[in-house]
């Protein structure tokens, strides 16, 4: 058996596959399913949710583009990043004046309406 540490839009998930006896598999045989434990906490560019303030998104959607890092001063209204929903590019704004303590999200990933993607100071 063999241990593995794999990443899924930010869960991480500790997976044991058995290795089958041969080089290869016959056509009929089916590989056993991995066997997946509980998501285990994933580290992130900053400690996830590190600052105060929240900045979420206001629609479902995909993560485009990071329109800022950790570490970046915004004002409020500006984008810190940019999600694609129902073919539009939409601005996720800061709701204040701060600084970017973390990113929760990456490009590509899903989101759902008020799912937290980064955090201000």
């Amino acid at each position: 058996m063999k241990n593995y540490t794999i990443t899924v839009n930010g869960n991480v998930y500790d997976v044991t596959v058995e290795e089958g006896a041969g080089g290869g598999a016959a056509p009929a045989a089916r590989p056993a399913a991995p066997a997946v434990k509980a998501p285990a906490a994933a580290p992130k560019k900053a400690a996830a949710g590190a600052g105060s303030v929240k900045v979420s998104a206001g629609a479902a959607g995909k993560v485009v583009r990071l329109d800022t890092k950790v570490g970046d001063a915004v004002k409020a209204g500006d984008a810190v990043l940019t999600i694609e929903s129902m073919k539009m590019e939409i601005p996720v704004a800061a709701p204040q004046d701060g600084t970017v303590a973390s990113i929760d999200c990456a490009v590509g990933d899903a989101c759902e309406a008020g799912q937290l993607l980064a955090t201000l100071n």
